[in-house]
């Protein structure tokens, strides 16, 4: 994991949980997402998996390996997405691009992502 996604995924959650209080933050969150991480990355280094334009996971085949994995880790995300929308006045929608926009600017080579578009590219 590079130090630039750790820090974007830590703000993220840090902000999440400012919002709502340390004790009231979904069960873990943060530590959920942090476990499924290692996980994450070697299915996006794999191919399995890329980042869409809405800053969720989404499969690059028919194949599902880990399905439960991606959606618990997309589950936890739009969580996130929600908690950060009401604190800005902003829509989920609005700030999973937005995350989409920073994902895609520390993704690794070789990971796949989808442009605005909605084509998905290698980087």
């Amino acid at each position: 994991m590079t130090i630039k996604k750790f820090h974007g995924i830590t703000a993220i959650i840090l902000t999440a949980v400012f919002i709502l209080g340390t004790n009231g933050f979904a069960g873990g969150i943060k530590e959920r997402m942090k476990a499924r991480l290692p996980q994450i990355n070697a299915l996006k280094a794999e191919g399995s998996i890329g980042e869409n334009n809405r800053g969720y996971l989404d499969f690059m085949s028919t194949q599902k390996p880990q399905a439960k994995l991606v959606a618990s880790e997309n589950k936890d995300r739009e969580t996130v997405y929600k908690v950060i929308a009401k604190k800005k006045g902003s829509t989920t929608e609005n700030v999973g691009r937005r995350r989409a926009i920073k994902i895609y600017a520390t993704a690794k080579p070789g990971h796949w992502l989808q442009d605005d578009k909605g084509s998905w590219y290698q980087k």
